[in-house]
């Protein structure tokens, strides 16, 4: 599994500047409820993207209606929303905060067993005829595996390699730069591992999330898993090449290939890059507003909404959260014309709030992804 991290590397230091520069950018652009929102809906993002990449096409609104128990007739179309409301359970269980010590084997057991949990019995089978075996939750396989061309190291050496795992990619042992670095190392040698019979590659992008969030790179405005889909031959090709033995006495001194793990290091800091940046733009709060504006306009003028709600959902986002007293001065109503702008700004989903009575905050529905935020979804 050597060489784990690469050697110095100006290159992979700028990225990691860089990556580092542009999401304290990115966290300083919106007030905490209005990111938690927008948190809120990349996770979902983050959920179509990762079973994309597995070939599972969940379209957005059935992530959305599987989120309210809402469930398609169709038992095929069914386990794949349940597949995806696992996803999304599971990472918002990360985003809590509740798991710490991320780059632990506990962790990664326990993210694999949390997925497996929530998942149909259906999708809990892999191989056929004779080399069928029923997924078992956080447990790691018991028998050989070929994936394409890689064959992973036998089971009865997962445990020792995962240790070295977490020896190496332990966060607390390295410099800020190098647990940048190490999340996209990570990345790989976890999949070259393999300790699983199936689910390595939603755990190991659920584990890149997790990192990233642990070390304060992290947070629920940007998906990695976004940038993998859309470049999804390369992240495979590159995946692949970094299995391979390495190539001759200047390609590092370990077993793997030390230029194709540089490679693929590159690769996933740079569309860390491009996925913070397409965010930045596009949560920039006043290209934001303006987009809301154009929304909220067209619906005032179908009827489907008041006059006044743009007003009330301006200061909203500006101010982070509003006392329900204030919509009568925001609005320009009496307190009657008020209150129904709030309840139907509550019922379209755009607004929330803890309490029947309390101070009310922002919601971006799924439903309306595209319209607010483009691009954020294949077309």
């Amino acid at each position: 599994m050597e060489p784990m991290l690469p050697t110095e590397n100006r290159l992979l230091e700028d990225l990691v500047f860089t990556l580092t520069q542009q999401t304290s950018e990115l966290k300083a652009i919106l007030k905490p409820h209005t990111a938690e929102a927008i948190g809120n809906l990349v996770r979902s993002m983050n959920c179509y993207y990762s079973n994309l990449i597995e070939g599972h096409n969940t379209h957005p609104q059935d992530i959305d209606r599987a989120l309210a128990e809402d469930f398609s007739d169709n038992p095929e179309k069914r386990d794949l929303q349940l597949e995806a409301k696992a996803h999304i359970e599971v990472q918002r269980i990360i985003d809590s905060g509740a798991k710490p010590n991320v780059v632990s084997i506990d962790f990664l057991r326990d993210i694999h067993r949390q997925f497996c949990d929530r998942l149909p019995d259906s999708l809990l089978w892999v191989g056929e005829g004779e080399n069928r075996k029923q997924l078992l939750g956080g447990e790691f396989r018991s028998g050989r595996v070929q994936v394409g061309r890689h064959i992973p190291i036998s089971p009865d050496k997962i445990e020792r390699f995962m240790a070295r795992f977490v020896q190496v990619y332990a966060p607390s042992k390295l410099s800020k730069p190098k647990q940048i670095i190490a999340v996209a190392a990570a990345h790989h040698r976890f999949l070259w591992i393999h300790p699983f019979y199936d689910g390595n590659g939603r755990v190991a992008r659920l584990f890149s999330h997790a990192y990233l969030r642990e070390i304060g790179l992290g947070s629920g405005l940007w998906s990695i898993s976004r940038g993998l889909a859309r470049n999804s031959q390369k992240y495979k090709r590159l995946l692949m090449a970094a299995d391979e033995q390495r190539e001759n006495d200047f390609d590092g001194r370990g077993n793997l290939s030390l230029r194709a793990l540089t490679e693929f290091i590159q690769f996933f800091l740079e569309t860390a890059i491009d996925q913070v940046g397409f965010m930045r733009s596009l949560l920039e709060p006043e290209n934001l507003l303006t987009r809301l504006e154009i929304y909220i306009n067209e619906e005032v003028h179908l009827g489907h909404l008041p006059s006044g709600s743009f007003s009330l959902m301006r200061e909203v986002i500006l101010s982070d959260e509003v006392e329900r007293g204030r919509a009568p001065s925001i609005t320009g109503y009496q307190s009657r014309q008020a209150r129904t702008v709030l309840s139907t700004l509550f019922k379209e989903g755009l607004l929330t709030s803890d309490t029947p009575k309390g101070s009310v905050r922002i919601a971006f529905p799924l439903k309306l992804a595209e319209r607010i935020f483009p691009s954020l979804y294949p077309s």
